[in-house]
């Protein structure tokens, strides 16, 4: 299995959609959150069955979907870890995010 690992941008993005969301209702803002945090934990025994975004000297960058959510990772295969990159919403362009090298 796979070991996830969540960076601080990541989880600074799930903060502020648990934040956004709970301005209006704080149970489905809990909900968003954790149905996010399991999707991700899919990763773990499957680790490509997001969709290839761009591939890094690192490993390769996915995204996985989860409702209206990009979740974006990078899949260290050589060590057999991921990395949570952000998440985002679906109206975001993530190019903007997800510049590894800046």
């Amino acid at each position: 299995m796979a070991e996830i690992r969540w960076t601080s941008e990541s989880e600074t993005w799930l903060a502020d959609i648990y934040d956004y969301i709970a301005e209006d209702d704080q149970d489905a803002a809990i909900k968003v959150i954790e149905g996010i945090y399991e999707k991700a934990q899919t990763l773990r025994q499957f680790p490509d069955i997001g969709y290839i975004y761009r591939s890094e000297k690192e490993g390769t960058i996915r995204i996985l979907l989860y409702g209206h959510y990009r979740i974006a990772y990078l899949h260290r295969k050589k060590k057999n870890i991921i990395d949570i990159l952000g998440v985002f919403h679906g109206s975001l362009d993530i190019d903007r995010y997800l510049d590894l090298e800046g």
